[in-house]
């Protein structure tokens, strides 16, 4: 069986958790101590990042989008990858572009604004507008539907919203007054889930070498 290694927190781990879970692909899940990573993860060589995932190969996938990717392919719930990821090249390219969007520019403020003492050339506030950005334009797609690319949710959805939801936990009290109120009820649609909160936040002990694995998704 495939091998996840990953860390419950990081949001490109939550939404290769995600993926796997809601297209019921099986993995042995091994959560990652950061500070102590396990040896087997350091022996694949590169960079010892979380997610990575070796399928039952022996081929590794270093990326949360591979993870998913690979996820699209092996999943036998086909009618359900073909939502999240439609034939139509169109489409694809809209989710491709809300994707880069996030990973390449709102990721580089968020880090900016969550961690805003090891970055004393702005302030958090100035850290906090740049973010928003991205923000409102979310919050604006949102007044038009339920979902980034219309009533259905897309992959844009799961690898977007474990960043707004890291950016809404730096400062709680802010984000819950805030005016973005369509993107608070398309997070609040993810987040507050019984699937988000008992399958792909569960708690699990660090895992290291000798340990016996669990299978993931816990639905079994």
């Amino acid at each position: 069986m495939p091998i996840l290694y990953s860390f419950r927190r990081c949001p490109y781990a939550i939404r290769a958790r995600y993926v796997l879970a809601f297209l019921d692909c099986e993995v042995f899940l091994r959560e990652v101590d950061l500070k102590s990573k396990p040896s087997a993860l350091l022996a694949l060589g590169g960079r010892a990042t979380v997610p990575q995932m070796l399928d039952d190969q022996g081929n590794r996938y270093p990326e949360s989008l591979d993870v998913m990717f690979w996820a699209l392919k092996q999943t036998t719930r086909k009618e359900l990858a073909e939502r999240l990821w439609p034939s139509s090249g169109v489409r694809q390219k809209k989710i491709n572009t809300w994707i880069a969007c996030n990973d390449n520019q709102f990721k580089y403020w968020l880090d900016r604004y969550k961690y805003a003492d090891r970055y004393p050339d702005k302030t958090e506030l100035e850290y906090r507008q740049n973010a928003e950005v991205f923000i409102r334009r979310l919050n604006k797609r949102l007044e038009k539907c339920r979902y980034l690319l219309g009533d259905d949710m897309s992959l844009a959805d799961i690898a977007i919203f474990p960043f707004i939801r890291q950016f809404s936990n730096v400062d709680k009290n802010w984000f819950e007054i805030s005016e973005y109120h369509n993107l608070k009820l398309w997070l609040d649609s993810f987040i507050k889930e019984d699937f988000f909160t008992d399958i792909i936040m569960k708690k699990l002990p660090s895992w290291q070498n000798g340990q016996g694995d669990i299978v993931f998704p816990f639905c079994q």
